[in-house]
């Protein structure tokens, strides 16, 4: 006969993730925002980077803040490497501390191959793996047991569909090894690293109604446009107490588009 003892982790008042502190880069609009303001509704104070957009970045720190969460905007592009690694330490110094980073900031760029040159190689790979690489890097050195970095890629790290996304799917593949190899690393300090991979999904950038939405519709099983916020509950979860025992994995979160 064999007895066991159930741990209960209790939330904490205000939502699971009241008295965290998490840094979603490009996190202005799209995916983003919506990670922003789920992680603030779930309890966490949060900052966000941009490039170009203040005005939506500021927006979005409006809605964080009306939420009762401390909230902040930092500029920062992910293609400089003093700015990818100086936005994990001034979020970390001005909120007072780092529990989640979520790595959103990337660039899309679809092509065919022999258009794209030497400088679109280097500005993808800068923003989508090395600005990823050096946040991360930044994240652990300032996260205590219990951080969690979530990484979004893309559905076509799984399944190209067509021509032209070989830039694109190369840069984002990367991050599903340096997930692996964060998770490894990090595991033994109780840090978690994962990484969501959208299909299509209803942003600015690709709206539900644009010129190539039949055609991403027609590549899933579930036959839509997904939404940010469905995208942002499964990063949040991870971020939370119901990923605790997730790390070094892929979700996702993409209607069916790899299957």
């Amino acid at each position: 006969m064999t007895s066991s003892t159930t741990a209960r982790t209790q939330e904490p008042a205000g939502g699971p993730l009241r008295g965290k502190v998490a840094l979603v880069t490009g996190g202005g609009r799209g995916i983003g925002a919506a990670t922003a303001l789920r992680l603030a509704r779930d309890g966490a104070d949060v900052a966000l980077t941009y490039v170009h957009d203040k005005e939506a970045a500021e927006a979005v720190v409006r809605e964080v803040a009306a939420l009762g969460r401390r909230a902040l905007a930092l500029r920062a592009d992910s293609a400089d490497p003093a700015e990818a690694a100086g936005a994990v330490g001034r979020a970390a110094d001005e909120l007072g501390r780092l529990d989640v980073l979520v790595n959103n900031a990337g660039v899309g760029l679809i092509g065919p191959l022999g258009s794209l040159s030497l400088a679109d190689v280097d500005r993808v790979l800068a923003v989508n793996v090395r600005g990823v690489f050096l946040a991360s890097q930044a994240a652990a050195a300032r996260m205590e047991r219990g951080g969690r970095i979530v990484t979004v890629g893309t559905c076509m790290t799984q399944r190209v569909p067509g021509p032209g996304g070989t830039l694109y799917a190369m840069s984002k593949s990367a991050l599903v090894g340096l997930t692996k190899a964060l998770a490894r690393e990090l595991g033994e300090r109780g840090v978690t690293a994962n990484i969501v991979h959208p299909g299509p999904v209803d942003t600015a950038m690709n709206p539900a109604d644009g010129p190539f939405a039949a055609g991403q519709v027609a590549l899933t099983a579930l036959g839509r446009f997904g939404s940010a916020g469905e995208v942002a509950s499964v990063v949040t979860f991870l971020a939370g107490s119901g990923g605790s025992f997730v790390t070094g994995a892929e979700y996702s979160v993409d209607g069916g588009h790899a299957a």
